[in-house]
């Protein structure tokens, strides 16, 4: 298994994506949970190229979620099965509908939430709590009143609370990832502060782009 793993890290960290799936999606039946995680991030990373097709794309976003699921069900405290589990999770609700994934909402943060409990030093997971906190305040009023009649009390949350993560996370690991420089900018400019806006929006774009997401976060129009 370790051998397998440092394979995998080593795909992973060359931005390997197919190879990598193909490496773990043998060893689906593992008891590893360490393992089992890493597939479920290889499916899901497979699920997100442009090339996959949509069907594709769909079956391998439901089997990453059984592959989160049965890490955790192998070891409860390791914190990137909880982390993996939410994302994708998350990702199964884009399948499924608003009221799916409002009811799911709660899960997720609470899985985030447990995963920097057992890390607190994962600053992509804190990174995630802010993007979930940003998604609720920033949400319709339609999709809020669809909330309000399903759910007694639907999950609400505000830019400052958003922020507050996308603060902790930048503390936790320094200009890890471009994203949340990103928004770091635009929860600035949600809260008219054009001065910080300015400063984290400029670090995002000057951020050199090593991803196809750190790209398109250089190139996006504000």
């Amino acid at each position: 298994v370790e051998e397998v793993i440092e394979q995998a890290d080593y795909l992973y960290g060359s931005g390997e994506t197919e190879k990598l799936y193909q490496l773990l999606v043998q060893h689906k039946n593992s008891d590893d949970a360490d393992l089992l995680w890493r597939l479920a991030r290889a499916s899901r990373d497979v699920a997100q190229l442009s090339t996959t097709s949509a069907e594709k794309k769909r079956k391998l976003t439901y089997e990453s979620l059984e592959y989160a699921k049965k890490a955790l069900e192998k070891n409860e405290s390791n914190s990137a099965a909880h982390k993996w589990y939410g994302i994708c999770l998350s990702d199964v609700g884009d399948f499924e509908g608003i009221k799916t994934k409002i009811g799911n909402a709660f899960i997720i943060k609470e899985h985030f939430k447990r995963a920097i409990e057992l890390n607190p030093k994962d600053a992509t997971t804190i990174h995630l709590i802010g993007i979930w906190c940003y998604s609720f305040a920033e949400m319709p009023w339609y999709q809020r009143k669809i909330a309000a009649t399903l759910f007694a009390t639907p999950p609400t949350s505000t830019f400052q609370e958003a922020l507050h993560y996308f603060h902790m996370a930048e503390e936790a690991d320094p200009n890890f990832y471009s994203k949340n420089l990103l928004f770091l900018g635009k929860t600035y400019l949600k809260l008219n502060n054009k001065k910080m806006a300015l400063l984290w929006l400029s670090k995002a774009k000057d951020y050199p782009a090593h991803t196809e997401e750190d790209k398109q976060v250089g190139n996006q129009k504000l």
